[in-house]
């Protein structure tokens, strides 16, 4: 199949992963990720994550399900995949002794088509670091590592477990404009990360994954955009929330009130708030400490492994 007059490189139908014992980790799973787009998996701890990279990579034979990876199955085409392919495991093992430099040349040896070694480390940071022992490296440098070792072959298709755990801000950033450099010269990112502001960030598109099915996918804003927006104000002594006006007319889709704290939840920010301060003003009312905001990935994140988690309660019961 030539890839070239694709759009999808990788494709996942109902994917399915099954461990000793038949505890099913990754429970008919489908996406498509497009040439030169960055994707993330999301999901809370035990969600799926790492088991499914690990049948895109190829490392496992799925127990149901097809996978593609440029239009190859990674399990069964290794030898037409792997080459084309970079990836950065959650933990890199390292020669301890070597050192930074001497690890990049190693490696290099067993990749085709390989980039100078010097390249892919001043690519991350590494440059300065090239004489020092893997073993004097911090944990964030070591990330670092593992990034440039898997930058080595110029791979089409470059997979990130976890990237930035580890590093500072500083690294963080700049392993961000990084990825961002990578997608912008055509090569296509699968990434999984726990930090949400990363998928936000960084993600064209994501997915988040709850007990090893998807509970949600689209890009960051259309996640985000199908949670309620939030407004939260305190009301002074003497006003109760019986004195705000209808709140169904505030185009108000929920809320909460603890003593003289009031949280509103809506679809209509901009509706909802402009109605909520014509009433205070004409009313006379102060609200102190008003916070309106726009709902966030971690938020939708959330909600969605709550409302997951509900589902999954209900269906054990019955």
């Amino acid at each position: 199949m030539d890839t070239g007059e694709h759009e999808h490189v990788i494709e996942v139908t109902d994917l399915r992963r099954v461990y000793g014992g038949g505890f099913e980790a990754v429970r008919g799973v489908s996406f498509s990720v497009r040439r030169a787009e960055i994707f993330a998996l999301l999901g809370t701890n035990g969600a799926g994550k790492t088991s499914t990279v690990e049948l895109l990579e190829g490392l496992a034979r799925p127990a149901g399900g097809t996978v593609r990876v440029l239009g190859h199955d990674p399990y069964t085409d290794r030898a037409a995949v792997r080459p084309r392919t970079g990836v950065m495991l959650q933990e890199g093992g390292f020669p301890s002794e070597l050192t930074v430099a001497e690890t990049a040349r190693m490696w290099a040896g067993c990749v085709s088509g390989s980039r100078p070694a010097d390249e892919a480390l001043a690519l991350t940071g590494l440059g300065t670091k090239a004489g020092i022992r893997v073993k004097q490296l911090s944990g964030g440098e070591r990330r670092r590592l593992d990034l440039a070792l898997a930058l080595l072959g110029r791979p089409e298709v470059l997979f990130l477990d976890e990237p930035t755990t580890g590093l500072d801000a500083e690294g963080r950033r700049d392993t961000w404009e990084l990825v961002r450099a990578l997608r912008d010269g055509g090569t296509t990112v699968l990434l999984t990360t726990h930090y949400l502001e990363e998928a936000e960030n960084l993600a064209d598109r994501l997915a988040i994954l709850h007990a090893g099915r998807i509970a949600a996918s689209g890009t960051p804003a259309e996640v985000t955009a199908a949670r309620p927006s939030r407004i939260s104000f305190e009301l002074p002594e003497g006003r109760f929330a019986g004195d705000l006006p209808p709140l169904g007319g505030l185009g108000v889709c929920g809320h909460e009130v603890r003593g003289r704290l009031v949280r509103l939840r809506t679809r209509e920010l901009q509706r909802t708030a402009t109605r909520l301060l014509v009433w205070a003003e004409g009313a006379g009312v102060e609200l102190r400490g008003l916070d309106v905001r726009s709902a966030s990935l971690e938020e939708a994140f959330l909600d969605i492994a709550r409302e997951a988690s509900g589902t999954e309660a209900k269906e054990y019961a019955a």
